[in-house]
């Protein structure tokens, strides 16, 4: 059995562990696909540079509201495509190149536990004092009829297929497919998106979630409350049916189908159960506060052991993993709570904290505001009729328990309202003791503020 000080497994944020602190340790990386993880080479990094060139076609297309005479022609996808993945792909050789060359040893396998702080990996066995898991999750395939029979694709794939399709069918409504529905219809696929529930980012804010699907719904074809029936293939299209409610069934067809259902931990594929890791109900590896399992030496972060999904969440926790195994007498945890997400789509969304709805829920006692960009003198340069700010705000603190965007910028436009929530200034503080540059959107965050009850 080889022995380690430390063996990561995983190399996406798991790859950010190493550092000057571990000098002089003896030190593995396992990753069986990519350096860089989802993130990088199939998440958050190709769809944004997908995203920007999206957001450029709908800004020719909208251009006759400012009374300019723009418009969009098309897009040269392969070209598009092979600009990303030139930029991300090399990554990885580099990466292994660099950690081997810094006498980090990269196994490039699947791992699996086979005991407790004992992995497999290609026949030979592994150990370490400190082994930390950061497998990550992958695309949730769901049990629907027939949907075994046919060709379809995931986020591990659609962005780089070879050609642009005419028609896509879009299974789901959270973040993944909102953001790929923007891309590909902006670039003129005829998109239409099929979604379990009542409307679509059914984990935001009420009223952000009804904005957003009231928006989309006027772009492409959306079904809600969708009941899949069967799936076909037939001469190179695919055929959804499908029903709403009690309604009778109705049928879509389409080039390519897009499943976008959620994401699972990986846990599985690592045999966790049999490196004696407790899990959740989900899947998920369970770590205290400082992210220790409950196998002493193995320490857990990342998409692997939380629900959050997020590059930025396990970029924070892998920050607390690499203190913690240096300075083993003085452990960090994670500061707050507070998790900001957004979304990349057309409009664009971002949230922090609660929503009215689950504040509510809870019983809290709390004001809340909504301001329309509209009101703003930036919000009369967009030409601006559908986006707004939303806050909840505790009635007696002050204290600001979510804030909720949708619009452009809105990730740009919630960072001061994160920071604010993160340090326990109420709202009064940060609408009255800040200037607010003039005539900035920022405005709008500033007047959800100062107009709160």
């Amino acid at each position: 059995m080889r022995e380690y000080d430390l063996i990561v497994v995983g190399g996406g944020s798991g790859n950010m562990i190493f550092g000057p602190a571990f000098d002089g340790w003896k030190c593995a990386v396992i990753e069986e696909d990519r350096l860089g993880g989802t993130c990088m080479n199939r998440g958050c990094v190709p769809s944004k540079m997908f995203v920007v060139a999206a957001d450029v076609a709908n800004s020719a297309r909208e251009s006759h509201r400012l009374n300019v005479d723009a418009h969009f022609d098309h897009v040269d996808w392969p070209a598009l495509r092979d600009r990303v993945f030139a930029r991300i792909d090399p990554i990885h050789e580099r990466g292994m190149h660099y950690r081997r060359a810094n006498g980090i040893d990269v196994y490039e396998s699947r791992a699996r536990f086979v005991g407790p702080k004992v992995l497999e990996v290609d026949d030979e066995e592994l150990t370490a004092r400190h082994i930390v898991v950061a497998v990550g999750a992958r695309p949730t395939l769901p049990r629907l009829p027939g949907l075994d029979s046919v060709p379809f694709h995931t986020s591990d794939t659609i962005m780089r297929i070879d050609q642009l399709p005419g028609s896509m069918v879009i299974i789901g409504g959270g973040y993944i497919a909102a953001e790929m529905a923007h891309v590909f219809s902006a670039f003129g696929t005829d998109v239409s998106l099929l979604q379990r529930g009542p409307r679509l980012l059914l984990a935001q804010d009420d009223d952000i979630s009804a904005r957003f699907t009231q928006l989309t719904s006027a772009r492409m074809r959306v079904e809600t409350g969708v009941f899949h029936e069967l799936f076909t293939h037939a001469n190179g299209r695919i055929t959804i049916t499908a029903r709403v409610g009690t309604a009778s069934s109705f049928e879509i067809h389409a080039d390519t189908l897009l499943v976008a259902t959620g994401r699972e931990p990986n846990s599985d594929h690592l045999c966790a159960e049999a490196g004696g890791l407790e899990l959740d109900d989900h899947g998920h590896v369970v770590v205290d506060r400082f992210q220790r399992t409950n196998v002493d030496g193995v320490w857990a972060f990342g998409d692997v052991a939380n629900h959050y999904q997020l590059k930025h969440m396990a970029n924070a926790e892998g920050r607390v993993v690499a203190h913690n195994l240096a300075h083993p007498d003085d452990l960090h945890s994670l500061a707050g709570t507070l998790v900001p997400a957004a979304v990349f789509a057309d409009p664009q969304v971002a949230s922090v904290g609660l929503t009215e709805r689950d504040a509510r829920a809870q019983g809290l006692d709390v004001v809340v505001n909504i301001k329309p960009y509209s009101d703003t003198a930036y919000g009369w340069a967009l030409e601006d009729t559908t986006s707004f700010v939303k806050v909840v705000v505790d009635a007696g603190t002050r204290r600001i328990l979510g804030a909720h965007i949708i619009g452009p910028n809105a990730a740009l436009l919630l960072q001061p309202l994160v920071q604010a929530m993160t340090f326990g200034q109420t709202a009064d503080q940060i609408a009255r003791e800040v200037i607010y540059i003039h005539p900035a959107l920022a405005e709008a965050v500033e007047q959800a503020l100062l107009e709160l009850p």
